[in-house]
């Protein structure tokens, strides 16, 4: 397999991308990876779009977006350029366009960039599955050639970039018919519209590969890098962004588990995390992702891998056999690290999702619950509950008095004499480590392998080790362990996910495990824990909570986001396991939220129109009573539950 989406896979290198102008500020070639956000005012609004727009310059964005769904928004941002000028401010604008090609060649003339969206400039989304002749489908590129090249002339005359925006809930019925919903069918969409650009030798195009599920994210920008370079056409620079993240933690680590693996990669030029927040909010989080990258170039050099059995544009997780609850079939396991404390108490636990209940004398677990604790040298004095075991140094366990249902974790082989008979847990330095570990491990039943790494660019140092353990077919499941010293919560939650992240959407990882390197506080162990499984579900692997699909707001949206965000969450946030998508207008939907179980859409002022996957159930609820009407939608389904503590 090759894996020409990326310069190295063991060594951090940037890919060279064409340097495309937007206005002043140039993107790809040898300039810094660029921040950018979008507005979230009325585009109608002039003084309230400018204002909005000088805090995003302020937080950081070197470009910004604006939504101009119709003719009437197109022009007005003629009228929120001049200002900004006006008040020295030159930031680049992007014009923001889905459905309707006359205001994107208005907007064309006005600002320094248009976004189109491919499935929906020149095509429709019924969900229809239609079939094409070849010649039929041949038609059908000539219509769209038709209707696109307007834009193209425009932009070339105008000197105007242009992003080729594909998402992967949008697109076409087209599409959808020859190529299904795939990472293929998503970079085909694009390519179609690069391959017209080029012909009329426009060139000034950035790209992006847009998806809520970072895995056919991640799998979509490789493959388009992939068949770029299959094809002969030019590296365009690349826009990153997961779509429609969520807010707070939520949106945080799923932005870093697509964003920063492909980051990871050496791909992106600009970067835009979506968050259901002030979009000034956006940028601070992006640039934590961009400022992480001037570390990988202080790394030690990784050994190439003799040959890479990991297929970059597909997930498959790897083969591994079952150690108790570890590998095989079993959802990766969460171990939280409490080594660095010198006494643990029994409400301590309650950080990591299990709580003494005294009065009934009773232990609860909430749906983020780890399955394992480590203690280091600092073994537990008192009775863990069921769900929760305990994992120690080896020469803890070896005079503890309890040798069955504690695990040892060994760090030196050369002085273990006894394992335990059914669960071993071996620390591996991936960056320094002795080959004999693997004439052990192909004749062990019974370990499973920590992995670590210092390196700047530790994915590389412990991918490069699995790829050891899969040409020598060692079948030892793994646990993905980390370090973090003095990092804010988003610098914690962005490092982590990324670093675990990257290595799950390869389908590498069969437990986590993310450590303090100091003393933690309560809030602190909550915070590692909450991220690590968070982690897991933002890379599809262990599914615990709600997921919440939600769009970021913008001059589209038909009510407060941030409000009916919190206030469906409030309701629903125990319904493990179902995803909600929450959409601002129908731009956003039903489309963009693809694979959510249920949706609640804008759909007119004061109106919602409610979904069950992709059909619709009910229009023109009034909003007071729609999120009535959404939980009444999810029990008909059978996917309600009561939340515990409510009689029913």
């Amino acid at each position: 397999m090759t894996h020409t989406y990326c310069n190295s896979l063991t060594e951090y290198s940037r890919r060279k991308t064409r340097e495309v102008f937007i206005g002043d500020v140039p993107l790809g070639g040898n300039n810094p990876i660029r921040v950018q956000s979008m507005t979230t005012v009325d585009t109608m609004d002039t003084m309230g779009s400018v204002e909005q727009v000088l805090r995003m310059v302020e937080s950081g964005c070197e470009y910004v977006r604006i939504t101009a769904p119709s003719i009437k928004e197109a022009q007005n941002l003629e009228a929120i350029k001049n200002e900004l000028r006006k008040r020295g401010c030159d930031v680049p604008l992007v014009a923001d366009i889905h459905f309707t090609p006359n205001a994107a060649e208005l907007a064309a003339k006005i600002v320094e960039k248009v976004r189109v969206n491919p499935g929906n400039y020149a095509d429709k989304k019924k969900f229809e599955q239609i079939e094409y002749t070849d010649q039929a489908y041949a038609d059908e590129l000539r219509r769209i050639e038709d209707k696109f090249s307007p834009l193209v002339e425009i932009c070339k005359a105008n000197k105007t970039a242009m992003r080729i925006g594909t998402n992967h809930g949008s697109l076409s019925d087209r599409i959808m018919s020859r190529y299904g919903d795939t990472p293929l069918g998503m970079v085909e969409s694009a390519l179609e519209f690069i391959r017209i650009c080029e012909a009329m030798d426009y060139k000034d195009l950035v790209i992006s590969m847009k998806s809520s599920n970072p895995q056919v994210m991640v799998q979509a920008y490789r493959l388009l890098v992939n068949k770029l370079d299959e094809e002969g056409l030019e590296p365009y620079p690349l826009h990153l962004g997961v779509t429609e993240a969520g807010e707070a933690e939520d949106g945080r680590i799923k932005s870093a588990v697509g964003i920063g693996t492909l980051l990871e990669d050496g791909l992106g030029d600009t970067v835009r995390v979506s968050l259901t927040e002030e979009p000034e909010v956006e940028a601070p989080v992006a640039q934590i992702m961009v400022d992480r990258l001037q570390f990988k170039a202080q790394q030690e050099i990784i050994e190439p891998a003799n040959g890479w059995p990991i297929n970059p544009f597909e997930y498959h997780r790897r083969t591994t056999s079952e150690v108790l609850n570890f590998g095989n079939e079993n959802v990766p396991r969460v171990i939280a690290d409490f080594s660095k404390k010198s006494k643990i108490e029994l409400k301590d636990l309650k950080s990591i999702g299990h709580s003494y209940l005294p009065e009934l004398d009773k232990w609860g677990m909430n749906d983020l619950g780890a399955d394992y604790i480590y203690t280091g040298a600092n073994p537990i004095e008192f009775m863990l509950p069921n769900g929760l075991k305990e994992v120690m140094d080896y020469n803890v366990w070896k005079s503890c008095s309890d040798q069955v249902n504690k695990f040892p974790l060994i760090s030196d082989l050369q002085s273990v004499k006894d394992l335990h008979k059914k669960l071993n847990f071996i620390l591996i330095d991936t960056d320094h480590y002795d080959q004999t570990i693997f004439g052990f491990l192909k004749k062990s039943v019974n370990t499973v392998l920590i992995l670590h790494s210092e390196q700047a660019h530790a994915i590389a140092s412990i991918r490069r080790f699995v790829v050891e353990l899969l040409n020598q077919n060692i079948q030892v499941p793994v646990v993905l362990q980390q370090s973090y010293a003095d990092l804010s919560e988003d610098e914690l939650m962005i490092y982590a996910s990324t670093d675990a992240g990257a290595l799950y959407i390869d389908g590498i990882g069969d437990g986590i495990m993310l450590s303090p390197e100091k003393t933690p506080s309560v809030e602190q162990l909550k915070l590692y824990n909450n991220t690590a499984f968070g982690i897991l579900q933002a890379a599809r692997t262990r599914i615990t909570k709600t997921e919440y699909i939600s769009c970021p707001s913008c001059g589209r949206t038909l009510f407060d986001l941030q409000e009916t965000t919190a206030m469906i969450r409030k309701r629903t946030d125990h319904l493990k396991g179902v995803k909600i998508g929450i959409m601002g207008c129908i731009v956003n939907g039903p489309g963009e939220m693809a694979d959510a179980d249920f949706g609640y859409v804008g759909s007119g002022k004061g109106k919602i129109t409610l979904y069950k996957g992709q059909e619709v159930i009910k229009r023109g609820v009034p909003s007071e009573q729609a999120l009535d009407q959404l939980i009444e939608l999810i029990k008909e389904h059978g996917r309600w539950v009561e939340p515990e503590g409510v009689e029913v």
